[in-house]
């Protein structure tokens, strides 16, 4: 296991002091009662402040709101799950059994929460300057496609919000199919305005996503945006 470790310390950027620590990080509590939960909730709470801080010096003309919205976009999930894929961190988790079978090493929510514990291993490991520095080198791509626009609103609050402007009726979503194993849905969904005459769809790897797909393509269809917003 050690040697796996030190391919997986390359990839994160950091030599760890107290190896265990790492080990925890990677430990899924279906594996064990001690596990990385701990380190999650500290992990959390240091990449929190450090992308608050980081936005609050790039951004200085930011308002509080904005400021609040772009670092949601730089700590969610979904971010942090791609980081975790590009480290390949799947490979090294200990899960239980059953997370094995269903493909857990896969999860966007299993992938995240490992990758905010090894944020906060490396804090216990070495303190809050190195953390800062891995976490900074690990959103730089992302810190670098930021701008103030990104803080607009999703698409379907911004549908809806167009339609209650017009005293139309909201727009209603509908799950048109649901393909893939449990573990690797696509969710595909139709999305029926007053104002159109067809329907628009969106697909993706939630239901949640694919409803802010097919609100885009109606906004698009309405003259409200363009495709390339």
């Amino acid at each position: 296991m050690s040697s796996s470790l030190n391919r997986l310390e390359r990839k994160l950027g950091h030599t760890f002091q107290n190896q265990d620590l790492m080990l925890l990080a990677l430990t899924h509590r279906s594996f064990a009662s001690r596990n990385n939960e701990r380190l999650e909730f500290l992990g959390d709470a240091i990449l929190n402040f450090v992308a608050g801080e980081v936005l609050f010096e790039r951004f200085p003309q930011a308002r509080e709101g904005q400021l609040s919205r772009l670092r949601a976009r730089l700590v969610k999930g979904e971010t942090l799950a791609l980081l975790a894929r590009g480290f390949d961190l799947g490979d090294y988790l200990r899960l239980g059994s059953g997370e094995l079978k269903s493909g857990g090493f896969r999860r966007e929510s299993i992938l995240a929460d490992a990758l905010e514990a090894l944020i906060g291993a490396i804090y216990l490991d070495a303190g809050l300057e190195t953390v800062r520095e891995r976490v900074l080198d690990w959103l730089a791509g992302e810190l670098d496609s930021l701008t103030l626009v990104d803080t607009n609103k999703d698409p379907k609050t911004r549908l809806q919000e167009f339609l209650q402007s017009r005293a139309c009726e909201l727009p209603r979503y509908e799950v048109a199919d649901i393909q893939g194993e449990p573990h690797c849905r696509t969710f595909f969904v139709e999305c029926q305005v007053a104002l159109l005459n067809d329907k628009t769809y969106g697909q993706g790897a939630s239901r949640r996503i694919a409803e802010q797909v097919a609100a885009a393509a109606a906004l698009v269809a309405l003259g409200v945006e363009n495709g390339n917003d």
